[in-house]
This record gives structure tokens, sequence and C-alpha cells, in this order.
């Protein structure tokens, strides 16, 4: 569903900030693959999600969704493949809309337009049902501007509006870090939920190590541009932080010294 051949990005380059971003990576994603994605402040991992999403043209290297090449490829263009979900809550939704028509925006995404004005009583029953799924009460709520939610319940919205046409591809940039830990976790009961019912292929970018231990079906860590780990199956279950820390210093031949990810 997903391959990046030998990409590299460098920012700034021939000058004194210069910073390669990304170093020769590359990665293939089964379909319904749901790697996390962990590494230290600059490590590429943001890049990485941003080059996929074409935030970023790479400068060598292809980027292959679901057997197109995407590669030189805008990013409006690329939306098509693509559901994403940001940081920043407030990011993604229509504050002064209701929820209800951020759902039917979200639906209605790349669909030719009708003179037809508002929700039918179909959509409503849809809508209603999937909000229900969160498990947030948002259901009852439909009519409510969704500048009046919480956070969490914002990026529950989010991630619902990023999946409702199934996507080639999940994208998830660090998407419950500006979240307490406890609504963090239910994002993640959700993400989780929606990925496994629609085998959606995801890539989700953590800066908590105990995260992307837990969720999906494969991790990968990044150091200076490169992936340095790349662990599945079995061994993914069995793994705990110690071990990751471990692979890191024995792989890359030094401490890994994120505090955040490892106090998650």
């Amino acid at each position: 569903m997903l391959d990046i051949i030998n990409i590299s990005k460098t920012f700034n380059p021939g000058t004194i900030n210069e910073k390669t971003a990304l170093n020769g990576v590359s990665l293939n994603l089964e379909d319904g693959d749901f790697v996390t994605v962990i590494g230290g402040n600059g490590a590429g991992k943001s890049t990485l999600l941003n080059a996929v999403a074409g935030t970023w043209l790479v400068d060598e290297g292809q980027i292959i969704i679901d057997g197109v090449n995407v590669t030189k490829l805008p990013e409006h263009k690329r939306a098509a493949y693509l559901g994403r979900v940001f940081q920043d809550p407030m990011t993604g939704t229509a504050a002064t809309m209701e929820i209800q028509e951020n759902l039917a925006l979200a639906e209605r995404r790349g669909k030719s337009r009708t003179l037809r004005r508002g929700i039918t009583k179909q959509e409503r029953a849809e809508y209603k049902e999937l909000l229900s799924m969160l498990g947030l009460g948002l259901e009852d709520r439909m009519t409510a501007k969704v500048g009046l939610l919480s956070g969490g319940q914002r990026q529950a919205l989010t991630l619902l509006m990023a999946t409702l046409q199934k996507p080639k591809l999940l994208l998830l940039d660090e998407h419950t870090a500006a979240l307490d830990p406890k609504t963090a976790a239910k994002v993640l009961e959700i993400t989780e939920l929606i990925v496994n019912r629609d085998h959606l292929t995801t890539l989700m970018i953590t800066h908590n190590m105990k995260d992307a231990i837990t969720h999906g079906n494969r991790l990968i860590m990044m150091n200076e541009g490169k992936i340095i780990l790349d662990i599945r199956g079995e061994e993914k279950k069995k793994l705990t932080v110690k071990d990751l820390l471990d692979q890191f210093e024995q792989v890359s031949g030094e401490q890994f010294s994120n505090d955040s990810a490892l106090l998650g």
C-alpha cells in the first residue's frame, strides 16, 4: 500500500543551517499495516510523514501509494489517497460549523457538488451511528458547534472525518501529543478501533515509547534521518521500553535522550 524508496530531504542546502532530515529512507507498508514511528527530536519522523503527505517534496527517491507514483504530486493532489490527523486538535475541523456539517464536508470531499442543500435524514442517521461508536456522547450533540468541544472530542471527530472515505493511507501526526494522558488514551483506543474495523494502512508518528509499543503491529525507530530499527510480529508484542532502549543503544552507539518519549 505504501512504498518509500530511498528518499532523501535536506533543508537549507549549502547554508550554515543545512540539515539532512531524511537520508536514504526506504520503507514498505503492506495493506492493513499499522506502523508506529518513534524517535528523538530531529530524528526525521515528522519529515517522513510530511514527505509522504506532499508537504515537502523529496530531493531524491520515490513514494508510491497503492501502485501510484505520487513523488511529484503536490499536497492537494495526494489528499485523494490520504486521511490525516494533525497534532493540534484545532486543525482539521471547522469550529463555526456543526458536528454534522463537519462530517458532511468530509463525506463529500472530492465528490461532485449539487445544488441540494442541507443534510438528509439518512445521512443524519449514519452520522449518529458513527458518533455513538466514539463513546463520547457526541451523537446527541450533532447540531453543536465544533468550537464548543474539548480538544479530545475534536481530535476524535477529526479522526472520524479523516477515515470517513476509507483512505488508502491514514497519517497520524502525533495526534495525541497535545492531550492530557486520560484523553490521549481514549483517542488512541478510538484510533485502534477504527483502524482495525476498516483495515486501514496507518502510519502513526508518536513521541511516546509506551504508545509506540502498545499500538499497531509494527514499530519503526528513526535516528538522524534513518530507520535504525524495524520491529514487528511476536517480537513487538514482547517488547518493553527497556528492550527498545537497549536496541537503540546497540544499533546507534548512543543513549536515547528524549525525556518526553521515555516518560510519556
